[in-house]
């Protein structure tokens, strides 16, 4: 189970990971209890799994508000785990250029430009989603084990139908 507000302590410049369902909303923490975020401009404080169709959204806002509002009921957990990647940068630099960017609209994109791509920017320097990649992972195994599937099965079928005309062959 993911810990709650009064389990962890965020520092500045952390990476806030969210769970809404069948996805991960991401934050970065810049002190007094508030985080900066990407998020759909339709999206309200504590939007959780209804705020899903975000997705199909062409712009976002960059948006500060209180970790405990963004969060809402869901769970959460500090994941900064591409410092084993990457090199965080200062965390001045981290909050100016998250505080500069507030209220800014940037394009969205679920694949090149979400909130984790936003997040991961604004700590590294480097946008990254992780959730994208691991998606796209996911699809290329199910395509290939429907490819290899479907040989399969058309290899099944051409030996069944081949035995079948054998036996006619044979009466």
């Amino acid at each position: 189970m993911a810990p709650t507000l009064y389990d962890e302590k965020p520092e500045i410049g952390d990476l806030i990971e969210i769970f809404r369902g069948s996805y991960q909303h991401w934050a970065v923490y810049i002190g007094d209890g508030f985080v900066v975020h990407l998020a759909p401009p339709s999206e309200v404080p504590g939007a959780g799994a209804s705020s899903m169709m975000s997705v199909l959204t062409e712009k976002a806002i960059v948006k500060r508000g209180e970790l405990w509002d963004v969060v809402g009921t869901n769970q959460w957990k500090i994941n900064n785990s591409l410092d084993e990647k990457y090199k965080p940068r200062p965390i001045h630099v981290i909050v100016r250029e998250a505080r500069d960017l507030v209220g800014a609209e940037l394009p969205y994109c679920v694949f090149r430009g979400n909130c984790e791509h936003f997040a991961t920017e604004l700590r590294y320097g480097k946008a990254e989603s992780r959730q994208v990649r691991k998606a796209g992972e996911t699809v290329m195994v199910a395509g290939v084990a429907a490819a290899v599937g479907f040989g399969v099965l058309a290899l099944a079928a051409a030996w069944l139908g081949g035995s079948k005309k054998e036996s006619k062959n044979t009466q």
